[in-house]
């Protein structure tokens, strides 16, 4: 047995060979999304963009609704704004637990909302059969975490040449993403976001390393944190999940803080009633002062002497 006080080597670590940490909150090449409202852009530092809907699509009026008023918001805030929501929620952990109002029906409902609102969207794909269609409609597809491994789907996605937004695994180390970013890219798509949406900490409970922050943006690629995700207590409710929604905007400050290019946030005008990650959303009527509080955060990082 090894009884020496030594630091662990760093020769697993690709970033940490070639990376100043004091200056880390650089300019990358920018990851652009072009769409009707204009271009987005994440690691240019010209802006942070945010991402922010209903988890998943419960009702069309409501998702409607929050689509509606968080453009509004934003707007008036000056701060791009894409729209998630899911169509369906494959990951659930009880068989009776919501899942939307079925595939086909469900695309349909955010093709029509987004072309109403005027918006871009996100939304996430779990099988490899649903990436074409998908595609159709959604500018910028997620990667679920529970999936960042499965190359299939990586793949597939990745030859849509759309925005991929990779979120980190539950059980993986920041470093470890490069490989995933490799997948990617093989198939010649660089439109490649990485998200931190906590790390499991023993039993129900998740927590987040803000350096992860650091060491996958030391990939070239922009990151975002999902500050609502991460609050959840996986499977804590008996058969559901839990969360500490109120932990979200200390996260989203500490996450500015460190430096990232986008927030995800899932948000809901009545939490307590959501039919999908209630504990973990934020009240859509707190979403104006959070915007605002970390955009002040967002401007230090440019602060001359």
């Amino acid at each position: 047995m090894n009884t020496n006080n030594t630091t662990p080597s760093n020769s697993n670590n690709p970033s940490s060979q070639t990376f100043d940490s004091q200056s880390h909150f650089q300019a990358l090449p920018p990851v652009v999304l072009n769409t009707n409202q204009g271009p987005i852009e994440w690691g240019s530092l010209k802006k942070w963009v945010l991402f922010a809907g209903p988890d998943i699509i419960e009702d069309e009026g409501l998702v409607l609704e929050v689509a509606q008023e968080l453009k509004k918001i934003t707007q008036e805030q000056g701060i791009p704004w894409i729209l998630k929501c899911s169509y369906d929620k494959a990951n659930r952990q009880s068989l009776g637990s919501f899942r939307g109002p079925g595939f086909k029906t469900a695309l349909q409902q955010l093709a029509k909302i987004k072309s109403k609102v005027g918006c871009p969207l996100l939304t996430d794909v779990h099988e490899t059969i649903q990436v074409e269609a998908v595609a159709e409609i959604a500018d910028v597809i997620q990667i679920p975490a529970f999936l960042c491994r499965q190359t299939d789907l990586v793949v597939e996605v990745a030859k849509t040449g759309k925005v991929m937004h990779l979120k980190k695994g539950q059980f993986m180390a920041p470093w470890d993403m490069a490989a995933i970013v490799k997948k990617a890219e093989a198939q010649g798509n660089s439109n490649i976001l990485l998200c931190e949406r906590g790390t499991s900490f023993g039993y129900n409970r998740l927590i987040n390393d803000m350096t992860g922050l650091v060491e996958m943006r030391a990939f070239g690629k922009p990151v975002i944190m999902d500050i609502t995700h991460s609050t959840q207590m996986p499977g804590a409710n008996h058969g559901t999940s839990g969360g500490r929604r109120d932990l979200a905007p200390a996260l989203a400050r500490a996450a500015m803080a460190v430096g990232v290019d986008g927030i995800f946030v899932e948000t809901h005008p009545n939490p307590e009633a959501a039919l999908c990650d209630g504990p973990t959303s934020i009240y859509l009527s707190q979403m104006p002062a959070l915007i605002k509080q970390i955009n002040l955060i967002w401007k230090t990082h440019f602060i001359k002497d």
